[in-house]
């Protein structure tokens, strides 16, 4: 389960990762990251934590099928939170297919986009 501090929850901040944030689109969902805008060395100020929302609609399916990909994708995010920069917004969009994808498939798509986002994929 992805902790507390690390859950995007205000529409605000979702809003924020997805117009100002950048894109990057897999077979199975979107990611849109928004690096942290914070000084890590400005004085008394200490680097907010990175937090991850998760958008599955009803295309992905019913109740079930919409809740155990959410389930999933929390799961991942929660190992790779650490290797985003602090005050990161990141939402991840399930499309249509995610329904159907194993929890392998999942990551690859989540890994992939990521690597995009932070620079270490050519587009």
């Amino acid at each position: 389960m992805l902790p507390t501090e690390n859950r995007l929850r205000r529409r605000e901040d979702f809003a924020t990762a997805v117009r100002r944030g950048r894109r990057a689109g897999r077979p199975h969902l979107v990611v849109h990251l928004r690096s942290g805008a914070t000084d890590p060395h400005a004085p008394g100020e200490s680097a907010p934590p990175t937090r991850a929302g998760f958008v599955v609609s009803k295309a992905v399916g019913g109740a079930v099928v919409r809740n155990k990909v959410k389930r999933r994708l929390r799961h991942l995010m929660r190992d790779r939170v650490d290797q985003l920069p602090p005050g990161s917004l990141v939402v991840v969009r399930a499309l249509p297919g995610s329904g159907d994808a194993d929890h392998a498939q999942l990551a690859r798509d989540l890994d992939a986009a990521l690597q995009r986002l932070l620079g270490g994929g050519a587009r």
